[in-house]
Parts: structure tokens; sequence; C-alpha cells
């Protein structure tokens, strides 16, 4: 583990069984304007975590806490997200089981804290923006992964990377899949186009493509939530965590397109939105959209307790 992973530990994990720290981490995001936000440690650029302890009263309050006391932001929607604990994923020194959380929240919520930072998730993953169509830096990811499975020693080998490349990325006329954020980091990691392998020693020459590098593996389960949450609002409005209580169809829109990281089909998506009662009409309108006034739209209650609507499915478009 770097030194800058160890100082935002604040004293070192709880300890278990067989001398293994304990670790609680926090993905917290929200919206700005045009993109989905993750929390940061500006000084790290690491995500919130600290050491789960025996004051903490459960695993949750444990993390709320240590994302309050480092950033200042208080936390409402939380779900665990996945447990780390791959032998060396911080340094060959120490083993360190992290808990991981998924939360939403909004910027404007947060305290005075210094030590908080939000920033496009799409600053670390630039390649998962097709909101205006494919990014220059897929081409060039293509061209270092073919490289990459050219290298290969044996045949096998090269075309399974190559298929890999294909299905992650969307390469041979094959869809982009946006659910699959982690397999296209975890291949990227493997071929040793990203700062993180090549900091653990997986390459000696300077080969990474753009996108902003964490401490240890922060990025990799930054990546795991932001395949986590675009699953999950295909199923359940969890986006309703992340809009102002009153809103117009347009910005329920265009959240929605900027966290799949790809455009929506605006009758289908309306007519869908209308067809399974997610919002209501509050009966007001905004002359915000520039336009002419637009109607003011709200979650209903109904949606907002039970949080699960069995079914929905967002119309993304393929184009």
């Amino acid at each position: 583990m770097d030194d800058r992973a160890r100082g935002i530990r604040k004293g070192g994990a709880g300890r278990m069984a067989n001398d293994v720290n304990a670790d609680l981490i926090a993905v917290v995001v929200a919206m700005d304007s045009s993109a989905p936000c993750v929390l940061t440690i500006p000084q790290a650029n690491a995500l919130p975590s600290g050491p789960f302890e025996l004051t903490h009263r459960s695993l949750q309050s444990g993390l709320r806490g240590w994302v309050e006391q480092q950033t200042g932001q208080p936390l409402g929607y939380i779900e665990q997200l996945y447990t780390f604990a791959d032998r060396d994923r911080v340094g060959a020194d120490d083993r360190v089981i992290s808990i991981s959380y998924l939360a939403l929240t909004h910027q404007d919520e947060a305290g005075g804290s210094a030590e908080r930072h939000w920033g496009s998730w799409y600053d670390y993953f630039p390649w998962e923006d097709h909101r205006s169509g494919t990014p220059a830096v897929v081409d060039e990811l293509r061209l270092r992964l073919i490289e990459w499975a050219d290298s290969a020693d044996d045949g096998t080998t090269r075309l399974d990377r190559r298929r890999r490349a294909a299905i992650a990325f969307g390469f041979d006329d094959r869809h982009w899949n946006e659910e699959l954020a982690l397999q296209r980091y975890e291949l990227l990691y493997e071929a040793a186009l990203v700062e993180e392998a090549i900091r653990a020693g997986h390459s000696a020459a300077p080969i990474s493509v753009s996108g902003r590098s964490m401490i240890a593996d922060h990025r990799r389960i930054l990546a795991t939530g932001i395949a986590r949450l675009r699953s999950k609002i295909k199923y359940r409005p969890v986006v309703s965590e992340l809009m102002p209580p009153v809103f117009t169809l347009l910005q329920l829109q265009r959240t929605v397109e900027a966290l799949v990281g790809r455009l929506v089909r605006k009758p289908n998506f309306r007519r869908l939105i209308e067809q399974q009662e997610l919002v209501e009409e509050t009966g007001e309108t905004t002359a915000e959209t520039g336009g002419r006034p637009a109607q003011l739209y709200r979650f209903r209650h109904a949606v907002l307790d039970e949080r699960v609507i069995a079914g929905t499915k967002l119309p993304l478009s393929r184009a």
C-alpha cells in the first residue's frame, strides 16, 4: 500500500483473525448539471474510507461516520456493494478486506469540509461516456488492446484476448454494453493500460491511457459502483435519490442518460415513465428550460416508499 493510502486510514483498519485488516469504503455518487460525480478525498485521490471499529454500532453506521468525518457529507440512500479481499490488492505487506458501499446523495447537502472533492466519474473512465458518440479514446484503446492480444505466446490466448476486448468494448460490430464498466477496467488493468497496473509492476513502460488514477484499487471499486448503479436503475427507481424534489421529464431523462453514458429514446422514455406511474404532476410549471413552460413532476410517494418497481426497463438507444 502506498503512503497516501496509509495516510487516510487514520491509524490503520480494525484487526481481524490472522492479522487481517477490515476497512469500510464508500462510493458516494451525486449529480451535477451534466454528469454523475463521485466524492473523493483530493489529497490522496481516494474514496472516503476508514477502519471498522468495535465502537461502531454496525457496518453502515461506521461508514456513515467516516464519510461525514472526512468530508462533511451526510449520506442518504446506501447499500452494500462488494467485499474486496484479493491478497495483492493493496500491497505485499498488507492484507486488507474492504467492505464497500454505494451511496446516492446530493452535493448541496454537504457541510464545509475542505477535504471534500466532487469530480465527474468520466474523468476516471473517459471511455464510458457515449452520449455524443464513441469517445476518441476508444479508438486508441482498440489499437493498444490488439497489440496486447497479439503479444500472447500462443494462438488460443491471442484469440481469447481479442474476443474479450471485443465483448467489453463493443469492437467488431458488437453492441456497447454500459453495464460492463468493471470488466472494461479489469481488462485494461490486465493489459497494463492504466496507471494502477504500472504502479503494481505489471508493466515497466509508461503506456497508460487517459483517465485519472486512484490509490490502491479504488478505481476498481468505483467501476464496481458504476456497473451496479447502471444495472440497478433499469429495474429499481433508485434514480429518485439523485433528483431534486421536483423536476421536468427532460431533467429526469438527462439524468438517466448521464448515468448510463448513452442516449435514451425520448418518446419511449416518456411513455414508459407514464405507463409505470413512476411520477406525478405537481400542477406547476417552470420557464427555466428556455422554451415554453415545462410541466414539473415529482416521484409518487408509493415509489419512494417501496423503491421497487418490478420489470422496469429503460429504452436505451442502440444508435
